[in-house]
């Protein structure tokens, strides 16, 4: 997969942390004062994802890291099967004066994923909140999880020392207070990858995306998510093969029920000192 930097008129610019936010002026209320102060407040642009010339969806979005949110939603939404089917992303600022005009992701892939693609294609915009825009039907909207590698739960001392590393990992929502995190853990709880967005599914692609390009193990560790854990999240994530998946809020009665069918650990409500297990893949005793 060839990936074209990010295409800023001439020369060619990459989007760093820092353009993710902006300073604002704003008023202060505390303890009955006012004062002016400023403000960091995150970015989230329209990000459009386009397949061989066609205009599949607009996500709201963080502008960083684009590249690895392309190839995590690619996959997550069942566009293609494995990374060797993009053959190359290019992505285009619509206006190269203006990072809030948006971005396109233009995604070349196999002819074969591309008439699948055509075969299913909705029209749906994304919104930070909203995990099943688009779908045109009841049938669409709950699509059939696939089952993961079954494994141990992590232990609980790695649960609390992943909480314990989340907020320093997260540049974005320290500056901003208005982003996601999704991070990949070692089985000892340390914080290896993490990716932040306005949308907490966004960030989870991204997270996705990046553990599919550095090719990480993954029976070797779980994902942390700084949101609940909706339906959307445990479909993403057993979709590319995660087995643990840990929430800082509560899942959702359908994220339970997809986390039992998949064999996917599901915590939640992790939190300093306490975290709940919601479901525990069964694992088959190895033949001796």
């Amino acid at each position: 997969m060839a990936i074209n930097k990010l295409k800023q008129g001439d020369p060619e610019t990459r989007v760093t942390v820092e353009s993710c936010y902006k300073q604002s002026t704003v008023i202060r209320w505390q303890q009955g004062k006012t004062l002016d102060a400023l403000d960091s407040i995150a970015e989230e642009i329209p990000v459009a994802m386009i397949y061989n010339g066609i205009s599949h969806v607009v996500m709201m979005a963080s502008p960083c890291d684009l590249e690895d949110f392309a190839l995590g939603f690619s996959l997550s939404e069942g566009i293609i099967r494995k990374p060797e089917e993009i053959y190359e992303l290019d992505l285009v600022m619509a206006d190269p004066e203006s990072l809030a005009a948006g971005i396109e992701i233009r995604i070349s892939i196999t002819t074969q994923r591309s008439v699948q693609l055509k075969q299913r294609r909705r029209n749906l915009t994304g919104r930070t909140g909203c995990g099943l825009c688009g779908a045109e039907s009841l049938q669409q909207a709950i699509r059939p999880v696939k089952p993961v590698q079954p494994l141990p739960l992590p232990h609980s001392t790695a649960v609390q020392t992943a909480i314990s590393q989340l907020s320093d990992n997260q540049p974005l929502q320290t500056i901003t207070g208005a982003c996601h995190g999704a991070a990949w853990c070692d089985n000892a709880g340390n914080i290896r990858l993490i990716r932040e967005d306005v949308g907490r599914h966004n960030a989870l692609d991204k997270l996705l995306g990046v553990l599919q390009r550095e090719n990480t193990d993954l029976s070797d560790g779980f994902a942390l998510v700084s949101s609940r854990a909706s339906y959307e999240m445990v479909h993403k994530a057993s979709s590319c093969g995660i087995g643990t998946l840990v929430a800082v809020s509560a899942p959702t009665g359908l994220a339970l029920e997809l986390a039992q069918q998949a064999g996917l650990n599901l915590i939640g409500f992790a939190r300093t000192g306490r975290h709940v297990i919601y479901n525990q893949a069964e694992i088959a005793d190895s033949e001796e």
